[in-house]
């Protein structure tokens, strides 16, 4: 082969896949001159173009409205409505989280929603509320709201000997009269949660209103929930009014065939897929610092 024929299939041959994205997580990382960690897990699988966007844009942000959902706590161990956790013995969750389950069967959902607030007493947060708390210190005009909510009565003592919320073991018929009642009308007293089909409470849609009202928002972030789901939607839509990005942190890829566009994320807005808990607290690090498990 002669030198010239040898060098011309040097000059042809290409690099791997591996090799060249290697070199292209290099270049950004030199060409950003941030210190090696602070790219993000590759184990996550966050695409490194909207990594660097959304840092970029979060550290310019001043004004940012979040959104925190179900997903959000599913890693500290309580079920969310949908997917492996959407099953609470042999009843659909979100058929029992309605004002009409309620009506049919208030001690089934009275037992129901004892069973999610033990689980919440005995929950520590995660690595996900770590850093949004983090976040909210370092951004003043930073607000935030959730989209869900010891035994409150005797009757709804949950029993040590065997798991409630397994079909296998027989639940407590509990009657109305046992059940929680207002101390000063008697009346059938509900859990204090946001139904499906039902408004969050006035006095929390105004303070979210008027956050809005005091001027433009730089960002919202959309945590453990679906950006079409109500309220979620509305908030979306309200927010890029006042001129906010989203970005959107889920388990569930976006909802592409929804009808209205205020609902769909546009090519200025982000979304990273994956557990809320694990990603928030990495693409967040050059924020907040980096976040580590919260010890018993």
């Amino acid at each position: 082969m002669s030198s010239q024929s040898y060098h011309n299939s040097r000059v042809d041959r290409k690099p791997s896949k591996a090799t060249a994205a290697l070199q292209r997580q290099y270049g950004k990382q030199q060409w950003r001159k941030v210190p090696e960690g602070t790219l993000p897990d590759p184990t996550l699988g966050i695409p490194i173009d909207d990594y660097v966007s959304f840092v970029t844009y979060l550290k310019s942000s001043k004004r940012i409205l979040a959104l925190l959902g179900a997903g959000l706590s599913a890693a500290s161990g309580i079920p969310t409505f949908r997917g492996v956790g959407g099953f609470w013995r042999e009843h659909d969750a979100m058929q029992l989280a309605t004002p009409e389950a309620f009506d049919k069967d208030p001690s089934l959902v009275w037992q129901f929603y004892n069973y999610r607030r033990h689980m919440a007493l005995e929950a520590k947060p995660n690595r996900g509320h770590v850093a949004l708390a983090k976040l909210a210190g370092r951004k003043p005009d930073y607000i935030s709201f959730d989209n869900d909510n010891d035994p409150v009565v005797p009757a709804l003592q949950i029993s040590e000997d065997h798991d409630v919320s397994d079909a296998h073991f027989p639940i407590a018929s509990i009657p109305v009269a046992s059940l929680p009642h207002c101390p000063q009308c008697a009346s059938l007293l509900r859990p204090a949660i946001v139904w499906f089909g039902e408004q969050t409470p006035l006095s929390s849609r105004e303070r979210i209103h008027s956050w809005l009202d005091q001027g433009s928002v730089d960002l919202m972030l959309v945590v453990g929930t679906s950006a079409t789901v109500w309220p979620a939607a509305v908030y979306i839509h309200s927010a890029r009014l006042k001129g906010a990005r989203i970005a959107v942190f889920n388990t569930e890829d976006p909802e592409l065939n929804v009808d209205d566009e205020s609902q769909k994320l546009r090519e200025q807005d982000w979304f990273f897929k994956g557990d809320a808990a694990a990603v928030v607290p990495d693409v967040l690090k050059e924020v907040v610092g980096m976040v580590v498990e919260v010890q018993d």
